[in-house]
């Protein structure tokens, strides 16, 4: 009987330097010989990345419902767990995840206020009891990580999408709720000060992925 493979996930709020460390993460475990899938959310497949494209999009004179907003992450999610998520696992691979529903509670329940209790409802119907093995929240202040935001907005000539171009009150709320989450689940989430150099960011997520790794062989 094939083992079921692990879903490790990343967290943080915008220009925590998520992509940069997910890459860590990935390579970390596949020089491990590590079979490893690596995902986003909201995406993963066709279908789910055109909801990301309406999720994101700051173009339009219709402002887009926060229930709208909360089911649309959920139907991205649904697609990508049944094409994406759930296939690799029941194989053996492990996946590795930009983002999952801790971000959902973190942008939809922090940042726009819609009570958690509803976004819990639709965890449960959607996931089915799946949550990831392990959540490393990449943390560091708002206004260092707008900084870094900036930055790399200048370097690639893009513009904000939907979500960046929210106030700094928005992303306070959201970090407070990733916060949250970390504490009432301590043995899933490990928060990483990610207002460091990157050296060191990545040196605690090796330590924290080897313990892991461990601990779970």
């Amino acid at each position: 009987m094939t083992r079921r493979g692990r879903f490790i996930t990343l967290e943080g709020g915008e220009g925590v330097g998520k992509t940069t460390n997910l890459a860590l993460v990935v390579d970390h475990l596949e020089a491990h010989g590590i079979e490893v899938v690596r995902t986003r959310e909201p995406g993963g497949t066709p279908r789910a990345e055109a909801i990301r494209g309406l999720l994101l999009d700051p173009a339009g004179n219709e402002p887009l419902d926060d229930d709208a907003e909360l089911l649309l992450v959920f139907a991205a999610r649904a697609q990508h767990l049944a094409r994406v998520v759930r296939p690799a696992l029941e194989r053996g691979a492990w996946v590795v995840c930009d983002r999952f529903t801790d971000a959902t509670f973190a942008y939809q329940g922090g940042g726009r206020g819609i009570d958690a209790s509803r976004i819990a409802e639709l965890e449960a119907f959607v996931q089915r009891g799946l949550t990831p093995d392990l959540t490393l929240l990449l943390d560091m202040p708002m206004a260092a990580a707008q900084r870094r935001l900036e930055g790399r907005l200048d370097h690639d000539g893009g513009e904000r999408d939907r979500f960046e171009r929210e106030r700094a009150e928005f992303f306070e709320a959201v970090r407070r709720a990733y916060l949250a989450r970390a504490k009432a689940a301590p043995d899933r989430v490990c928060v990483v000060n990610a207002d460091q150099p990157l050296d060191a960011v990545q040196d605690e997520l090796r330590t924290l992925l080897d313990d892991r790794l461990e601990a779970w062989s």
